[in-house]
């Protein structure tokens, strides 16, 4: 990291997956540049933040000096507030004008993620701009960047007018930056700086895992395309084992195997590799940790779990047992995982339903994950079991042409080139995938279908949405496929449904699964429960390094029994790949 640091220009923007890393990233780079006698401000947009506890200080919304550190400076821009509040900005004048339907439609529309994403920008452009407290830095370090899509919606000139009011051409997050006309200046100000390479370095965190480097690369080079050049990998969380540990040398070969094989787009890039650590990194030590590259010299007493411990948090979940059997009753009904990308959603989804099959009960594998990994990973050869694929790419193809076909020559050349912003939205394609989805759901009445991937709880209330808004203003009920029609009853009756949350007991993960949760919630989904996957703490790893991460699970083990669900089963870390029938026996603890 010390050498990272020596070179960094103004602006430092730190970009990735959710659970990389970002924020231990940004927290070791700003106090470093603070460390070299630099007046540093920081500033997170992460809805789930917790700068406040890793810099043992109270934030707010303005910069505050970070106790013990001179020169740092950091605030939280909180962008579920700010998008809160631009969404009443948005709708409020609307309100006793349009339909209540309407209404109901334009606040779902500015619900999704790209709204919270604008907003967020939004705030932090206002510390950036001429004027703003950000010129009172030498450096500015951003823990999560806009996205290529934010930045792609800002260069667009109809972004700027209240296009989301007229729309009812296409189910999308049509309008997110709609009312922010007074702010224009200011943002192009802001792209300018994003894209001008002496002053911007852009920072793309992923660990050592082929998903989330596979990721990197695609925002490395969207980004790129926008003008973003100046880039930096740094590749978080190398793990290399010194013991003769069975599980720490899987491990090990897993992140090295995962670094060899890594897109050309990111070898092209300068990097940095930094060691993995086995606790959150929590406090001023810990980030002086990693900016100093200190040695892992975890002290055994301190840091290992006792076996007491471990039976006190597993005697307080399911084991797989029961949790299958719950699934199984009445032997037809859906199954759907859920969780962030990069938690074992599709390995999950796989094992549960080679272990109903093998039960004997007639069940339906469906996945809409791009590179078909569920059927590769569950193999031929289990009876009662059929795969089915909704080709993602394809769904949403036939989608965005149906949505612009009818709207050319009706919208303007600004507009058209506004809606196709809008059809490469995060949120699209499950939307495109949504009929296909709920035919897949209506197959639930006769078998047991196991999905991989479904609609979030924004996803079905915009779309419940639209179709209110339609039924009012079209009267188009009658044109809808039933499966469609019946699809969100289905889904809210937990007797027909079982959502599982998926996640991984780290800090991010856990908070962003817990935030999926709330989302489904609002749509009137209540989660059957969670699956904790990939816990070295229930691996049988015997390496102090993996043992102390064991003892930083328990938090948010402990957390998720507590706070966020009736019913958690854990899954081990596996030193496999778990490909066919007998891997995913190990994976769920089946013995037989």
């Amino acid at each position: 990291m010390k050498d990272f640091i020596k070179s960094l220009p103004r602006y430092v923007f730190f970009t990735g997956k959710g659970g990389v890393g970002k924020t231990s990233m940004a927290c070791a780079s700003a106090l470093g540049l603070a460390k070299q006698g630099k007046r540093v401000l920081l500033i997170s947009t992460d809805p789930a933040s917790n700068l406040d506890e890793v810099l043992e200080t109270p934030l707010a919304s303005s910069p505050t000096a970070i106790h013990n550190v001179p020169g740092l400076f950091a605030l939280n821009i909180d962008p579920i507030v700010a998008a809160s509040e631009y969404r009443e900005r948005m709708v409020g004048p609307y309100r006793g004008v349009l339909p209540e339907a309407a209404i109901t439609q334009m606040e779902e529309q500015l619900s999704g993620a790209c709204t919270v994403e604008i907003a967020g920008f939004n705030e932090f452009s206002k510390l950036l701009s001429d004027g703003g407290v950000g010129q009172d830095f030498e450096h500015v370090v951003l823990d999560t960047a806009p996205t290529g899509h934010t930045l792609r919606l800002l260069n667009l000139p109809s972004a700027w007018n209240d296009f989301i009011v007229s729309n009812e051409n296409g189910s999308s997050c049509l309008g997110p930056v709609a009312g922010l006309a007074e702010q224009r200046e200011m943002f192009e100000q802001v792209v300018g700086a994003l894209k001008d390479p002496v002053r911007t370095l852009l920072t793309l965190v992923s660990r050592a895992e082929s998903m989330t480097l596979a990721e990197a690369a695609r925002a490395s080079l969207e980004l790129g395309e926008l003008g973003l050049s100046n880039q930096h990998l740094i590749i978080n969380g190398v793990f290399t084992s010194p013991t003769q540990d069975t599980i720490a040398e899987a491990f090990a070969a897993k992140s090295s195997a995962a670094i060899a094989a890594m897109p050309e787009r990111l070898q092209a890039l300068p990097s940095t590799t930094v060691s993995f650590r086995p606790a959150g990194v929590m406090g001023l030590k810990a980030i002086e940790n990693i900016y100093a590259e200190a040695a892992i010299q975890p002290e055994l007493a301190d840091n290992l779990c006792s076996m007491a411990e471990l039976d006190e948090v597993a005697a307080r979940t399911c084991d797989w047992e029961t949790y299958i059997g719950e699934l199984e009753q009445g032997g037809k009904g859906v199954i759907m995982t859920m969780g962030k990308g990069g938690v074992g959603k599709t390995v999950m989804a796989a094992a549960i339903a080679a272990e109903l099959a093998r039960r004997g009960n007639n069940v339906i594998l469906s996945t809409t994950d791009p590179a078909a990994h569920v059927a590769e990973t569950v193999g031929n050869d289990i009876d009662n079991l059929t795969v089915e694929r909704i080709d993602p790419k394809l769904e949403t193809s036939r989608y965005v042409d149906e949505v612009l076909t009818k709207n050319r020559g009706v919208l303007s050349d600004d507009e058209m080139a506004l809606l196709e912003e809008e059809m490469r939205s995060p949120c699209i394609e499950e939307i495109a995938v949504f009929t296909a989805f709920a035919q897949t759901v209506a197959k639930g009445g006769q078998s047991i279908v196991v999905l991989d991937t479904a609609p979030t709880g924004h996803t079905l209330l915009l779309l419940d949405a639209t179709q209110s808004y339609h039924r009012e203003v079209a009267k188009s009920a009658g044109e809808l496929p039933e499966a469609v029609k019946t699809l969100l009853p289905c889904v809210r009756d937990p007797n027909f449904t079982k959502v599982l949350i998926v996640a991984l007991p780290e800090a991010t993960p856990t908070h962003e699964a817990s935030a999926l949760q709330d989302d489904l919630r609002r749509a009137g989904i209540e989660p059957f429960g969670w699956i904790m996957n990939r816990s070295f703490a229930y691996s049988g790893t015997q390496d102090p390094v993996l043992c102390a991460k064991s003892k930083d699970e328990l938090l948010y083990l402990n957390e998720v029994l507590e706070q966020h669900s009736k019913r958690t089963v854990i899954s081990p870390w596996c030193p496999e790949e778990l490909t066919g029938v007998n891997n995913l026996k190990q994976l769920i603890g089946y013995k037989k």
